[in-house]
């Protein structure tokens, strides 16, 4: 199972980060993102929108205030490597 490949359709991606999906369509165009696709659909991987999320703060802000980032907090997620900005958690005491 670690060797699976997670992908996600754009309209799953653009929810996730909480951008349009117009966005995700771009990064597609300009080689940006890895994809197959299957059934006429582009499937992203989920590896590859990480670390293009990663690379463009307008995208990774976005993440963290209308994408899933915003329920870090409330989840108390406290595994930096796993977090969608590592700098938003406050160390443990």
């Amino acid at each position: 199972m670690a060797d699976e490949i997670l992908r996600v359709s754009i309209s799953e991606a653009a929810k996730f980060f909480g951008i349009d999906q117009r966005t995700i369509r771009r990064a597609i165009k300009s080689g940006e993102l890895s994809y197959v696709i299957v059934r006429g659909r582009y499937r992203i991987t989920f590896k590859s929108l990480l670390q293009w999320s990663q690379g463009k703060p307008a995208v990774r802000n976005k993440l963290t205030s209308r994408g899933v980032g915003q329920f870090v907090d409330r989840w108390k997620i406290t595994n930096t490597h796993f977090s969608p900005n590592p700098a938003l958690l406050k160390p443990r005491q």
